[in-house]
């Protein structure tokens, strides 16, 4: 809230509440966006309210991505960091001279609550030295701030300067400290001083770091009087510097019993000998000339740094490195002759080759390298579900996904992988600050590997000693390792390891181990003492010792209870872990019978035992449950920390209990037993994983679940992409069919067949339709939107082996175990069969669940058979053979004992006309799809078979999958090593299969694999990097080279007055001097002789890049620089734009892409009112909002009455459909014209500009500018559902035009005249395909009905161009050109000569443009030539709408007037051409 503050005379803020958490001041608002300051130093000027605690916490992000917390608090009362978090002490000194001050005796007492006699604080953090020192990480951006209760603030800011509060600036100009890097405070930001008095009688200036050595030493506090004021020094004396090394007297009992273990179990070693000490230092910088061959040669640099040390040590040189800001560490190996040592930090650890390297490899090698990186999977567990963890700044979850450690981001779901288990995750522990991660691997082969969490380094792998280690617990510190399993006798044994020297590269020493008879479910290191220990089992609660090398346990006697099955124990958790030791006795444990035990620890004894049972004992909805007890609940997980324990019991409820287990404080229902719960370390959210692969989050303060992961429990035997909708269906051997968005990986169908097992799934190709195969023959077809059954057929009697859709669509074919296939008919309703024939395919499961193979022009189906050893391909529409290949006369001429077989068939691309085949002996064989011609042949692809094939649309990637691996190969195999071998998956693949832009690969197998195609996703440019792209149509005239385009884009870019066209019969160009090759280009001998010409007339299209060279081709001959021409296609529809220009004609203005420079154009603000501007607004947006459930709202918007008529193309109305949409503010209207119902589409923070309805009437956008912090928008709405599906960010301002293709495959943004962008996004996952930035603002843009690549753009100074989205290379460009303009148009209405802007347009039929302009001016374009053949003048005022539809147009301007104008008989005026002749 806000309050005037006497001292300051101004507003400040007061945040006060009881609990500093609960209370605060957030920005900005939410987590997902971030304040991206850069400033070194951040200063907040607060004032700690007397007697209360404040704490406030900054997010700091680091050059390397991680996100660091640094918060400090009153209520600290010593230094405590973990690899993300840094915790400070702040002192709260009394004002000086004040009887506090003088009554306090050191800084002990100024811990605590601030004192009464508080003063306003300027408080400078360098963010750079706390990052460097403390975590060695270098700093990069503040990305958020809480301020928590109690205290008043008045502002804070960030700055790369050190401002001297105390100093004005006069005094400064007076002094001439300026000079020297000294800056007195801004004025906003500086406090009142009254005259007569000094800054610092009034007010603390306190900086961290400080030159103060008072304790508590890491400690933010104020510093001596003599240290306030500012020296004047050079500017950075803030930066890190060495300073003396501070005494301090610490215990560490933690490390006691550890210490001790080490002392009895190390050897005895030698007589210590003492050191020599050296007497006195040598000068330093003098290096001799000669030196001997066991002197250090180390070449001088200009940070050097000498250290002078005794022979036959090892010295360690750390130095702080200003440009990176990392603290570096160098071992240096002194010779037998002491002198002097020069030594430099290397770039890295790395030992130097004694050869030397060249710059490029001699072996040709698959690029780029890696190809494939992962960025998601879809799974949890795999060997268990009961690992499921929090880290300890709460922001990510960790889990097991089979072989792979998943770290997941709770607010965004990015995902981070630990990779480097060859079998399944059986148990996973952190430590208690989330440094080191251990976790185990199930299997005869099982380890333990500890990991380095924040950047996933793997720091040791050793034996368990065990065959499957399902428990591990780390100690607070990380210092010890306990864990349970399996020896080779089937006994359980406990094991304890030493990991305190992991984090410096050493071993990890076993401390003892112990075999047991007993059952150990879980095992847990006590918080306090990693000595001690506890487990639970059937039947037994256990508690242990390490004591002297060796493992001692004692029994905790159950008395009456002995015949319980524990399942789960926990310690309490604790927020001070130095406190609260009364807590620290008690240790729950939970029952398969639904008690809860309550030991105590210190006496071994049972302390107090409930039994938790159902309110209502009727019956529950059935679930998967493990046995349980009759009448109990059973428990299989529980947590618990200081307020409040939580539960996690097989009938699928996770429940939060009070201490006391009196009541119910939440619960929250799942699909299955819930087996994993954890908290965060603030106690606001809860982890839950469950049997049937689910991980959830319940936020306790809102009591919101929300599902973050689903998964299949078994695995995925199948998986089909639907390319249009991007979805994938996946069916697995937990008897599911699952439909997942392809966009974020959530899943929006789930078919459950409890009785059967589906094991083959297709997709219709264009259709929302799937087809399933089952384990007993049953094929059925579902619509996936409607979730109902369309058609279901039992003509076979095995298993499915191949299931696939032709690509058109019209057939469906199926192939069972008994080679059966059966081919059906999609266009009937019920998909009635056409054709069965028996004995056609191979009778074997090792060809599931790909049997049958479909060619991209849906003209051929193959597969293996009849035999293993024959590939068969039919014609697709009668199945009548075409081909039968015998692959058993392809062998090499090497002796076999085993006949080769077929096991894999695969079509390439239709443009490769291929077939791959293979066959169990690991080859890989491509044949000619027409003739069966043995084309090549690779041998060894795998060590055992492969199991799918999958090739990239461009032909350049074939990808394999076997051996658990997935290989990614050069598909012409022309390389010196054509492949690349990736990891994750622990069981056999299933499938693999190409995302539709070709940039993702999808892997199924145990779990759900999506990879980046490296080779095909754009990279992100270099800051500062500026590219312009240029694609050059050849006219019959000149031609021009690459180097010169880029000199001309900078050509003026004013248009002059054109005569109007005169009409004569058009002549085409003449280009038979253009003489084409083989694949239609042009040769390049005759380009460099056409280069030589006058340049004056050529034609240039501007595109969003250039293609992108490697190094390689850069290398090469001077052929580069004359790039073959790119041709646009052989359509009708693309050759009308390969056309002359005039000779006068100049070429496009700069057109850059904003994605590598968002920069203002320079324009002023267009006086047309087509141009949307938006309102001027004196309110800003709500610091804190809440928006309720809707089931919680007390408040829903019924009704609006108004429109906003400062939109631009803000209504839209299909009248076939009925979709009627509207603007008001920030809100868009979907009204029933019929009833008058309305419904309301929220999401928008600023004014709604303009919007867009997609063709088919499905799918609405609406765009918003941006204001402040807020950025533009433009929401994508799913009128089905009416929600946003997705938000769009692209624009720096307002957002003036949208527009959808005929086709609806593309989606157009146009950016206002400050920034005039051109965005083009793909309909598929609405991703960015293109952009551009033109010369001159644009008014408005408007697709062609006929072309569905091309439209048209108009906008300032009689500006028209025409763009076509040129789809033909791997890369989509817009190329663009300008149509010449009659001066007659142009001119102004009034007598004063003022521009004429171009305003609107509308297209009509026979390839007729309309186009209004600001003078009234009507004028009529053919687009076939884009020539303007007649103008009139419509209005006295600017015209402002044109709508065309039957031969009638309808005119609309400023002049407040609608005009209907007949238009019938206007395409018969156009000049006479090849094309209308």
């Amino acid at each position: 809230m806000f309050e005037q503050d006497k001292t300051l005379k101004s507003s400040v803020y007061r945040v006060t509440g009881s609990v500093p958490a609960g209370n605060y001041i957030q920005l900005p608002k939410t987590a997902s966006q971030s304040l991206g300051l850069t400033g070194r130093f951040l200063y907040i000027l607060f004032k700690p309210i007397p007697g209360k605690y404040f704490v406030v916490h900054l997010d700091v992000a680091t050059q390397d991505g991680l996100v660091i917390r640094i918060s400090f608090s009153n209520l600290f009362r010593e230094f405590k960091s973990t690899a993300t978090w840094l915790q400070f002490p702040y002192v709260c000194h009394a004002a000086r001279g004040s009887v506090q001050e003088l009554a306090s005796i050191g800084n002990h007492d100024n811990l605590g609550p601030a004192p009464a006699a508080m003063r306003w604080t300027v408080l400078m953090l360098d963010l750079h030295y706390i990052l460097s020192v403390y975590l060695n990480q270098r700093y990069a951006y503040l990305k958020s701030v809480r301020l928590c209760a109690n205290l008043f603030v008045k502002n804070m800011f960030t700055s790369d300067m050190e401002y001297e509060p105390g100093l004005s600036l006069s005094e400064a100009k007076k002094t001439g400290v300026l000079a020297h890097g000294v800056t007195p405070m801004p004025r906003e930001m500086a406090f009142p001083v009254p005259k007569g008095e000094t800054w610092h009688d009034r007010y603390d200036f306190v900086r961290f770091p400080s030159a103060t050595k008072k304790p508590p030493f890491d400690s933010i506090q104020r510093g001596d009087k003599t240290t306030q004021v500012s020296q004047f020094a050079e500017p950075g004396t803030i930066s890190p510097k060495r300073t003396e090394p501070k005494e301090v007297q610490t215990s560490r009992p933690i490390r006691n019993p550890v210490s001790t273990i080490n002392h009895i179990t190390s050897p005895k070693r030698g007589p210590h000998k003492r050191r020599p000490i050296t007497a006195s230092l040598p000068p330093v910088g003098v290096a001799t000339a000669t030196s001997s061959e066991s002197s250090i040669a180390v070449q001088p640099v200009g940070d050097e740094v000498h250290v002078y040390a005794h022979p036959t040590d090892e010295v360690i040189v750390h130095r702080h490195n200003e440009e990176t800001g990392k603290v570096s560490s160098v071992r240096a190996s002194v010779p037998s002759t002491a002198g002097p040592i020069r030594s430099s930090v290397p770039k890295q650890s790395a030992p130097r080759p004694t050869a030397p390297v060249t710059k490029k490899s001699r072996h040709r090698t698959l690029k780029p390298d890696p190809i494939l990186k992962l960025k998601r999977i879809v799974g949890f567990g795999g060997s268990t579900t009961r690992d499921a963890l929090w880290t300890a700044n709460g922001q990510e979850i960790v889990y097991p996904c089979h072989a792979v450690i998943v770290a997941m981001e709770t607010d965004n779901g990015h995902q981070r992988f630990l990779i480097g288990h060859t079998d399944k995750v059986s148990a996973l522990s952190f430590d208690g600050y989330s440094r080191l991660l251990a976790s185990a691997q199930t299997g005869s082969t099982a380890v333990v590997r500890v990991w380095r969490f924040h950047n996933g380094e793997c720091l040791s792998v050793f034996k368990t000693h065990v065959h499957s280690a399902h428990s591990l617990s780390f100690s607070q510190d990380g210092d010890v390792l306990c864990g349970v399993g399996k020896d080779g006798h089937g006994k359980n044994m406990v094991v304890v390891w030493d990991t305190s020297r992991v984090t410096r590269g050493g071993n990890v020493d076993v401390l003892a181990k112990a075999h047991t008879d007993v059952d150990i479910i879980q095992l847990r290191l006590a918080p306090h003492d990693p000595t001690r220990m506890v487990s639970c089992g059937r039947d037994n609660i256990r508690f242990w010792r390490l004591k002297h090398g060796s493992l001692r346990s004692a029994p905790v006697s159950l008395g009456e209870y002995h015949s319980m099955e524990f399942t789960d124990i926990m310690f309490p958790v604790t927020a001070d872990r130095e406190s609260h030791a009364s807590e620290r006795k008690l240790v729950y444990a939970s029952t398969r019978s639904g008690y809860i035990f309550e030991v105590n620890a210190a006496d071994i004894s049972i302390h107090h035992v409930r039994r938790l049972l159902p309110v209502d004992p009727g019956p529950h909805r059935e679930k998967p449950t493990f046995h349980s007890v009759a009448g109990g609940i059973a428990v299989n997980a529980i947590y618990v920390n200081e307020s409040f324990c939580v539960t996690g019991s097989d009938d699928g409820y996770l429940r939060l209990w009070p201490l006391d287990f009196t009541s119910v404080f939440l619960e929250a229902e799942h699909e299955g037993p819930v087996t994993a719960v954890r908290a965060s370390h603030d106690g606001l959210k809860v982890l839950a994983g469950t049997t049937t692969g689910n991980l959830g989050i319940l936020d306790i303060p809102t009591r919101s679940y929300t599902t973050v992961m689903r998964s299949h429990t078994d695995r995925i035997s199948d998986m089909s992409l639907d390319l249009t909708r991007a979805h994938i269906a996946t069916v697995s051997a937990d008897h599911t069919i699952r439909v997942w968005d392809m966009t974020n990986f959530k899943q929006l169908y789930d078919f459950s067949a409890p009785k059967e097992c589906p094991c083959a799934v297709a997709y219709h190709p264009s259709q929302q339709v799937l087809a399933c195969g089952f384990e007993n023959g049953c094929v059925r077809v579902f619509n996936v939107s409607s979730t109902s059954l369309i058609a279901e057929h039992k003509q076979h009697r095995g298993k499915v082996v191949g299931l696939t859709f032709s690509p058109s669509g019209s057939y469906l074919y199926s192939a069972d175990y008994f080679g059966t296939l059966v081919m059906y008919s999609t266009t009937e309703p019920d998909y009635a069969i056409i054709r069965v024939l028996g004995n056609m395919v191979a009778r074997s499961e090792a060809h599931a669940p790909h049997a049958l193979a479909m060619s991209e022009d849906s003209r051929h189906l193959a597969f293996v058979g009849p035999s293993d050893f024959t590939v068969s391909v039919v014609d697709a529409r009668s199945l009548d053979e075409v081909l039968r290949v015998d692959i058993t006369s392809m062998e090499p001429d090497v002796a076999r004992s085993v006949v080769d077989r077929a096991v894999r068939v695969h079509f390439s691309p239709a443009a490769a006309r291929q077939l791959l085949v293979a066959t169990s002996s690991n080859r890989l064989l491509r044949l000619d799809a027409r003739t069966g011609r043995l084309l090549n042949e690779v041998s060894n692809i795998h060590r055992s078979s492969c199991s799918a094939l999958a090739v990239s649309q461009d032909c350049r990637h074939l990808v394999t999958a076997g051996d658990k691996v997935v290989k990614v190969w050069d598909y012409h195999t022309r390389l010196d090593i054509n492949f690349q071998v990736f990891i994750g998956h622990s069981e056999a693949i299933s499938g693999v299969g190409f995302t539709p832009d070709g940039a993702g690969l999808v892997t199924v197998g145990d779990a759900m694999f999506l990879w980046d195609v490296m080779a095909n996703v754009k990279k992100p440019e270099e800051p500062g990097h500026k590219e312009v792209g240029v694609n050059i149509i050849l006219s019959s005239l000149q031609v021009e080279p690459i180097h010169d385009v880029r000199d001309q884009l900078l050509l003026d870019t004013s248009y002059q007055p054109r005569p109007a066209p005169i009409p004569t019969r058009y002549s085409p160009p003449n280009i038979s001097s253009i003489l084409p090759t083989m694949n239609g280009e042009m040769h390049t001998d005759e380009l460099r002789s056409d280069t030589e010409s006058e340049m004056g007339g050529t034609e240039v299209l501007i595109g969003p890049d250039l293609t992108d060279r490697t190094d390689e081709e850069t290398d090469t001959a001077t052929d580069a620089e004359f790039p073959q021409p790119e041709s646009l296609g052989h359509s009708h529809r693309v050759q009308p734009h390969q056309r002359v220009v005039s000779p006068g004609k100049k070429a496009a203005g700069k057109v850059l892409d904003p994605r590598l420079e968002h920069s203002t154009t320079g324009h002023d603000q267009p006086l047309v009112k087509k141009h949307f501007v938006p309102r001027e607004k004196s309110s800003n947006l709500a610091q804190r909002r809440y928006t309720a459930p809707p089931n919680q709202a007390g408040l829903t918007l019924q009704a609006v009455i108004g429109y906003n008529g400062n939109g631009r193309g803000n209504m839209v109305w299909n009248s076939d459909t009925g979709v009627f949409a509207y603007t008001s503010g920030c809100v868009v209207i979907l009204e029933d014209l019929n009833s008058g119902e309305q419904k309301h589409l929220t999401g928008h923070v600023e004014e709604v500009s303009t919007l867009a309805l997609q063709n088919d009437c499905q799918v609405l956008v609406s765009a918003s500018g941006s204001r402040g912090l807020v950025k533009s928008q433009v929401c994508v709405w799913d009128l089905q559902k009416n929600t946003c599906r997705q938000v769009l960010h692209y624009h720096q301002h307002d957002i003036v035009c949208l527009a959808y293709s005929r086709d609806d495959r593309f989606l157009v943004t146009v950016g206002d005249y400050r920034e005039c962008t051109i965005a083009l996004w793909s309909t598929f996952d609405y991703s960015l395909l293109t952009a551009t930035k033109t010369s001159l603002p644009i008014h408005d843009l408007g697709w062609d009905p006929f072309n569905a690549n091309e439209f048209t753009s108009i906008g300032q100074a009689g500006s028209i161009f025409f763009w076509l989205v040129d789809e033909t290379n791997n890369k989509t460009v817009l190329n663009v050109h300008e149509a010449d303009v009659p001066k007659e148009i142009l001119q102004p209405l009034s007598v004063v000569p003022t521009p004429v802007d171009f305003t609107a347009l509308c297209y009509s039929a026979d390839n007729i443009l309309y186009v209004g302009g600001s003078n009234g001016v009507v004028s009529a374009w053919d687009t076939r030539q884009n020539m303007c053949f007649m103008h009139w003048t419509a209005d006295s005022g600017e015209i402002g709408v044109l709508v065309c539809k039957a031969a009638r147009l309808v005119t609309g301007s400023t002049s407040q007037r609608l005009k209907l104008w007949a238009v019938v008989g206007v395409g018969d005026m156009r000049i006479p051409t090849q094309f209308n002749t």
